[in-house]
């Protein structure tokens, strides 16, 4: 996978992000955007095949939810999404162990090459995708015992309260009392990442900022974001190019969830979009994210937030990926280089080596 120069007439879709990260205001930019490119034969078939069937399935289900005024036709995909993942087998070498909290729950995941959680002193703490409505513990387990394997970090996988039994303020509490049962079991702020895809992703920026307003100590040892969902005003990526491009999500059914379980009056209180925030003392994030993804539209704000707070910040654009792509490591190649990139990102973040060998460019594929 190399890097080549953007052709910004072709993809108009990233020109903003790439515009940013060469601003010159007097001083330089904290951000990075790097290019993966030219698909792969095996993704250019999956994003043909998403757009033939999982984006006209999913405007279906949002056309019928918006004729209910209630998206059951979205909470029955989710529900049996989760039950159906049971049977979804983890990588071999992969451990777990169950985590109870008082209203949630949680799991350890780590690879037999690793230390017991117990043992060791850094902590990858995940917060899976699926709009609040959907996926959990089930739906995740795979993909992140691969993260856990290639960062060579246990990772607590969290399965925070979603609709329609808790609102968005109660997953972030979720997050931070997660954040707090790793401090009080010892962990060191800066030997913990937060993680997350799409949602998840969302949260972990959410987490960050709460426990800074909080008075916590900010988790020192990054922020990976997969496809992040962070803005829950939908006005952006209704009018990025990308929301006619996408072969699996909509702005409009990004704002379903939102419409009906947090914001029924139309109000989106603007305090729950992370990128309306100050990322000021955030640690050094990751993005991964397609080219032709509705959610660049976040991942714009996202960067630019941590621009004007001088936070260090490497957006990884892959062409034509689709959404969360690196789950699907199994059969793109794409998404094996993508889960190598993250374990390269834990492991420099979470037991910093010596500058000259911190070069992020130095990518290897996922086992």
């Amino acid at each position: 996978m190399g890097l080549p120069v953007l052709p910004v007439t072709r993809h108009r879709g990233v020109a903003r992000l790439f515009a940013l990260a060469t601003e010159t205001r007097g001083e330089a930019s904290t951000v990075t955007v790097r290019w993966f490119g030219p698909a792969s034969l095996s993704m250019r078939l999956t994003h043909a095949l998403f757009a033939a069937t999982v984006r006209p399935s999913l405007n279906v289900a949002v056309a019928l939810a918006n004729l209910l005024h209630v998206p059951k036709p979205l909470l029955a995909i989710g529900t049996r999404l989760e039950w159906a993942a049971r049977l979804i087998p983890t990588p071999l070498g992969t451990h777990r162990r169950g985590v109870e909290f008082e209203r949630f729950r949680a799991e350890w995941v780590w690879h037999a090459l690793c230390p017991d959680p117990g043992t060791h002193d850094s902590v990858i703490v995940w917060f899976h995708g699926g709009a609040f409505v959907s996926c959990g513990l089930n739906t995740h387990r795979r993909l992140v015992a691969k993260i856990a394997r290639s960062a060579e970090a246990p990772v607590l996988n969290v399965a925070y309260r979603q609709l329609p039994r808790a609102h968005l303020i109660d997953a972030v509490e979720d997050g931070l009392t997660a954040y707090r049962h790793l401090l009080d079991r010892g962990f060191a702020p800066e030997r913990i990442l937060l993680a997350g895809d799409s949602t998840g992703a969302g949260l972990a920026f959410a987490v960050a900022l709460t426990s800074r307003d909080v008075g916590l100590p900010v988790p020192g040892g990054g922020i990976i974001a997969l496809s992040p969902w962070a803005d829950y005003d939908s006005g952006a990526r209704l009018a990025h190019l990308n929301n006619g491009r996408d072969p699996a999500l909509s702005a409009q059914a990004l704002a379903v969830p939102v419409r009906w379980g947090f914001a029924p009056d139309g109000a989106v209180d603007p305090r729950w979009s992370p990128v309306n925030h100050d990322f000021t003392t955030l640690p050094p994030v990751l993005i991964q994210v397609g080219s032709t993804e509705v959610l660049l539209a976040d991942v714009e704000q996202l960067a630019r937030r941590c621009d004007e707070a001088h936070v260090q910040c490497t957006v990884q654009i892959w062409d034509r990926c689709v959404h969360v792509f690196p789950a699907c490591s199994d059969v793109l190649p794409e998404a094996r280089y993508a889960i190598g990139a993250i374990g390269a990102f834990a492991q420099r973040a979470l037991r910093p080596a010596p500058p000259e060998e911190a070069e992020l460019g130095e990518l290897s594929a996922a086992p």
